[in-house]
């Protein structure tokens, strides 16, 4: 199990020279999914490479139980997998890097985004309140972040 605030990076060649990055937060839901594709229609035609990431963290609540087996990062590795999949099939863009990080989900994305050129993020993803028009993870992430953010509020037309 990594330590509080470890990341950990899959998939991205090393010596590779660095080019413009467009983080996408991933939760594995449908406008996290549309965000993933939008990220790599953009990354193909601005020649940047894409970092999917996602986030967990332990919920503390009075008279819960947690089971022994719940391994969180590896939950999340798993949803972030079938995420990538869902948006790309067995076809990811090149150099794509999937980051799995321990903390609350606004903070590891804004982190995430300070060098890059743009973060991604759905309006709502799981735990949000169904009708709010911005999720309080995008929200966050749109007053924090250092780079501009795209919130996606729909599935976007995909051109053909």
């Amino acid at each position: 199990m990594a330590e509080t605030g470890a990341a950990s990076t899959a998939g991205e060649p090393p010596g590779e020279p660095t080019r413009g990055l467009i983080v996408v937060g991933v939760d594995g839901s449908q406008l996290s999914i549309a965000a993933l594709r939008y990220a790599g229609r953009l990354a193909e035609g601005l020649g940047c490479t894409i970092e999917a990431v996602a986030a967990w963290q332990y919920h503390m609540a009075l008279g819960t139980f947690t089971p022994l087996d719940w391994t969180p990062e590896e939950d999340t590795r798993e949803l972030l997998d079938q995420a990538v999949r869902e948006a790309f099939g067995s076809d990811p863009p090149a150099g794509l890097r999937r980051t799995v990080r321990q903390g609350h989900a606004a903070s590891v994305l804004a982190d995430a985004g300070a060098s890059a050129e743009m973060l991604i993020v759905g309006s709502r993803g799981h735990g949000g309140i169904a009708g709010m028009l911005l999720g309080s993870v995008s929200y966050s992430v749109s007053a924090r972040a250092r780079c501009p953010v795209l919130v996606m509020h729909q599935q976007p037309a995909l051109e053909e």
